[in-house]
């Protein structure tokens, strides 16, 4: 049993909370605002119950993983001897700045410093700490306890160690983790939803078809078959088989399309780029306006 600090306690780290108690971890947690923290023990319960009637907490009884959780008052308590810290404070990059601060001056050294931003670069928030090799953005696709998938992007000066720290130990914790060899706007996600939320409004915009149409190709379509494609057993043979077919595909009905993407998402060199949906597809999210991917993952 490790212990683990939870920074902000919204629902994002109320669903981290449960995720890591029910993989046997003691878990504090802690926020600067009374009124996150109000409540969470009876909310997290009410989870916790629904995930007990469907067979979701490895076999254990609701009481044993609600005791793993504590609310603290005091950051510093929160932190004490935690080998994981998972922030999950607001988008704001001056906000974030300063919460990695206090953080990475009270924590332990052996502590991974981790971030849930889903927008926000973490080369953008850790650059002045002292222990900046040990912060990484670990961010959940919402609700964690219920999806596997996380994103783990290292800044460039992130630690080889504290990258495969935190591999092993959101996989302990049943987590399906996406390690990202760089940092990337829009990370892996939000990068394949925002082509497919593009491709989907150019539809519509240039009169291909209506908005109920490929919402029901959506919803209907994709959606269904990839819910029943399950978790990936298939043999390396066959994923490549459908990554050639698909490839092949996508450069018949849509190379340019796809040669951008592939273009705005290649390698280190191409970091800087952002990737912004086209005037004509009137894919704009909240988070445009600073080139950040409206549409979010988590």
């Amino acid at each position: 049993m490790m212990k683990v600090a939870i920074v902000g306690s919204g629902f994002i780290g109320r669903a981290w909370a449960i995720s890591f108690a029910r993989a046997g971890h003691d878990v504090r947690m802690w926020d600067q605002s009374p009124a996150a923290t109000e409540g969470a023990h009876d909310y997290i319960a009410g989870v916790l119950g629904d995930l007990a009637a469907n067979d979701l907490l490895r076999g254990q009884a609701i009481d044993v993983v609600l005791g793993r959780i504590a609310v603290v008052a005091e950051l510093e308590e929160a932190l004490a001897d935690a080998v994981h810290i998972q922030e999950n404070t607001p988008e704001n990059l001056d906000v974030k700045r300063e919460v990695f601060s206090q953080i990475d001056a009270m924590a332990g050294p052996q502590a991974v410093i981790a971030s849930s931003t889903s927008a926000l670069l973490p080369s953008k928030f850790t650059d002045h700490l002292q222990g900046r090799h040990r912060c990484l953005v670990v961010h959940p696709i919402n609700p964690p306890y219920l999806i596997p998938a996380a994103e783990v992007v290292p800044a460039p000066w992130t630690s080889s160690e504290t990258v495969e720290r935190t591999r092993a130990f959101i996989v302990d914790a049943g987590h399906a983790p996406l390690v990202m060899k760089h940092e990337l706007d829009g990370f892996i996600m939000n990068r394949l939803q925002g082509a497919l939320l593009e491709e989907a409004f150019r539809l519509v915009a240039d009169g291909y078809a209506s908005v109920e149409d490929v919402d029901i190709g959506i919803r209907d379509g994709l959606a269904l078959r990839w819910s029943f494609m399950g978790r990936s057993k298939r043999s390396t043979l066959m994923r490549r088989a459908v990554y050639a077919t698909m490839s092949s595909a996508i450069n018949r009905s849509m190379p340019t399309f796809f040669r951008r993407c592939c273009a705005a998402s290649t390698g280190p060199a191409k970091s800087s780029r952002r990737w912004r949906p086209t005037a004509a597809s009137g894919c704009r999210g909240k988070n445009s306006a600073n080139g950040r991917f409206g549409a979010t993952a988590g």
